[in-house]
């Protein structure tokens, strides 16, 4: 009996995704994180992340953008005996909702798009 080349039953290669379903997942991976935070963009790179190369370049964006926020908000928070801590947050609420649009117009156009200003912590 030879084993030279065993085959796994249970391992699965995922599905590429079309290009439109691709697009899709992007621009609602961006535009949920503006309800939901981090939590569409986690949610969508672990699952989507080898479906193709361009939703997971934009999950991988809306992740780090997300994250980073967090860490603005969290930031902020600790410090909000302060003043300039809520303006900070108050401000980033802000480039969050605009930046994210911005993002999801870019996706739905079939576009690449990098936020300004964040953290690359998935790559």
């Amino acid at each position: 009996m030879s084993y030279e080349n065993p085959q796994n039953p249970y391992a699965q290669t995922p599905k590429p995704l079309s290009p439109a379903d691709e697009k899709l997942w992007a621009t609602l991976t961006h535009v949920g994180g503006i309800v939901f935070y981090f939590i569409p963009a986690l949610v969508a790179y672990l699952v989507l992340k080898d479906r193709g190369p361009f939703v997971r370049a934009h999950t991988a964006a809306a992740l780090n953008f997300q994250l980073t926020l967090a860490i603005v908000y969290l930031a902020g928070s600790f410090l909000s005996w302060l003043v300039v801590p809520i303006i900070a947050i108050v401000a980033a609420g802000i480039f969050s909702v605009v930046m994210s649009i911005i993002a999801a117009v870019a996706a739905n156009n079939g576009q690449y798009y990098r936020y300004p200003l964040t953290i690359e912590f998935v790559k």
